[in-house]
């Protein structure tokens, strides 16, 4: 995929005109290894390559060879590789050092690159300046991120597919789009005293609407694809003694809390992560909501309640052998408003299901109304002690985020994607009503250029430096 042309762009490493310094970093994980990897990039490579090892190696070609100190005594043997710029992954020239892997040996080796002018760098500086040097766009410097972190097989399938370009392909489409539609809408308004009907024939409106459908299915593959990188956070919360603990260790399939009958074990955030069918999930266990005169179970509550504010989603759970559970909303009427409520009633193994309202935990129809709401709490009755309903649970879990785990393999996406993506349809849809229901050319071509611009966000071609230094800080330091 061809990266569309940014203003001002970095003189390439390999023209003599960059004016940056160079960066050095391990790019393999610390700790002991049978190789560890060091990668350089910047003006200093040739430099650095014949001082410490004594040559400069052949282009993309692995040389054997020693790398020496100051004083001409060797460090370590090992495959040294050159890649010239403006072909290498940085843009720039990049040496990389193939070293046994200790971290004594591969410290030794950074303390000596410095020593010969380079400097540490920063977490995804080399991703950085490989998209400074368009070398890829921000989607695809993202997917290569999101590629290294994935943790299922349909995540890395995902990252793949946005860091070979599907994702940037898709969005450059729109844009191409947008810009035949904006021509012609640009033209019907150069020419409104010919007195000809630009929106007689529709012409415009079909088009408008098949961007719109297309940027939706976008919309759609964007959150499958977040949903598989990102996931969401599951808050588990409750009385104490209703069951919490043992809930979190059923999902997490190990005994991660402690579970014991004395009301408020649980004094802090624990949290597990877990995968359901690809989809991965924060998994956090609270400390029972009550009132309390202990200053740390008090501060554990307030954790609780911060957490719940921030959770995707909310699982309450309740004792069900309580007889007071038929009208159990007073007890959690400050849960009522989360937008992602699941309402679950423990211990069913403990109790005769003799109500028309017991039913198994193996389908979940009954829901609770939510005062003064027209939506409904889902509930849904297991046993974290025995298993039974937890598949249920996980079920719904799943639906609960719209994912689908059958859903073909699309591209990898953030939540910043997501907000872009979410703005460029509103605008669009503005722009229909401003041409349909007010033949506001003006007022259209206007949304048209700011759902141009939202989209834009996604691949960095419109950005600042602030959404830059915080999408690279979260890279791993040598990429």
């Amino acid at each position: 995929m061809k990266n569309p042309k940014r203003s001002n762009p970095l003189p390439q490493a390999g023209e003599g005109k960059a004016i940056v310094d160079t960066i050095v970093a391990p790019a393999t994980a610390l700790g002991r290894a049978g190789v560890g990897v060091i990668r350089v990039s910047g003006p200093l490579v040739v430099y650095i390559a014949k001082k410490i090892s004594g040559k400069l190696p052949k282009p993309r070609y692995a040389a054997y060879t020693e790398f020496k100190d100051h004083h001409d005594k060797v460090i370590d043997k090992g495959l040294v590789l050159f890649f010239p710029g403006p072909n290498s992954f940085t843009g720039e020239d990049v040496l990389e050092l193939q070293v046994h892997g200790s971290p004594v040996v591969i410290d030794i080796l950074i303390q000596q690159i410095l020593s010969l002018g380079a400097r540490l760098a920063r977490p995804g500086e080399f991703s950085e300046r490989a998209f400074l040097n368009h070398k890829m766009d921000l989607v695809q410097a993202e997917a290569a991120a999101d590629l290294i972190n994935a943790g299922s097989e349909q995540a890395a399938r995902a990252a793949m597919q946005s860091l070979e370009g599907v994702f940037s392909e898709k969005i450059a489409d729109i844009n191409h789009q947008l810009i035949h539609l904006r021509v012609y809408i640009e033209a019907a308004m150069d020419f409104a005293e010919e007195e000809i009907d630009f929106l007689g024939d529709n012409s415009i409106v079909e088009k408008l609407e098949n961007i719109i459908q297309n940027l939706q299915d976008i919309q759609h593959q964007a959150k499958q694809g977040a949903l598989l990188q990102e996931g969401m956070v599951v808050v588990i919360a409750g009385k104490p003694n209703a069951g919490k603990s043992s809930l979190l260790n059923q999902l997490s399939g190990r005994d991660s809390a402690i579970v014991t009958h004395i009301p408020g074990t649980t004094r802090d955030i624990l949290r597990e992560r877990i995968y359901l069918d690809g989809l991965p999930l924060e998994i956090i266990d609270t400390a029972g909501l009550r009132a309390s005169d202990d200053l740390i179970e008090q501060e554990g509550i307030k954790r609780a309640r911060e957490m719940i504010t921030k959770a995707d989603c909310v699982l309450y759970i309740r004792d069900i052998t309580d007889e007071d559970n038929i009208n159990p909303e007073s007890e959690y009427t400050e849960l009522l408003n989360h937008p992602k409520l699941l309402l679950v009633y423990n211990k069913i193994d403990l109790k005769p299901l003799t109500r028309p309202s017991d039913t198994p935990a193996t389908s979940v129809g009954q829901a609770l109304s939510r005062k003064g709401r027209g939506e409904n709490i889902f509930v849904i009755k297991l046993s974290a002690k025995t298993g039974e309903g937890i598949d249920v649970l996980k079920k719904h879990l799943k639906s609960y985020m719209g994912f689908e785990e059958k859903a073909e393999t699309g591209f990898s996406a953030r939540r910043r994607h997501l907000d872009a993506l979410r703005r460029a349809d509103e605008f669009l849809i503005h722009a229909k009503d401003q041409l349909l229901n007010f033949k506001a050319l003006e007022c259209a071509a206007e949304d048209l250029r700011l759902v141009q611009q939202a989209l834009n966000e996604i691949t960095g071609e419109f950005t600042n430096d602030d959404l830059l230094g915080r999408i690279f800080s979260s890279f791993c330091i040598g990429k």
